[in-house]
């Protein structure tokens, strides 16, 4: 069995419709530069406030991808 190493960045993004669409979204956005992602860990949400209403949703997200010399 082959030895793997991981590394792990921290992503934040957001969305107009919730923090799930933000999740989504930021893995998308980060398949397309990164290979090999394995895990995303949501880490925390918050909103973004204006005016007393809800205007975005976001996410922190720690993700894994497979480490490449």
């Amino acid at each position: 069995m082959t030895e793997s190493v991981y590394k792990i960045i921290e992503l934040v993004g957001s969305s107009e419709i919730s923090w799930e669409d933000a999740a989504k979204k930021t893995v998308e956005t980060a398949s397309k530069s990164l290979r090999e992602l394995r895990i995303a860990e949501i880490v925390e949400q918050d909103l973004k406030v204006e005016d007393g209403k809800v205007v975005a949703f976001r996410v922190r997200v720690k993700l894994s991808f497979k480490y490449e010399n």
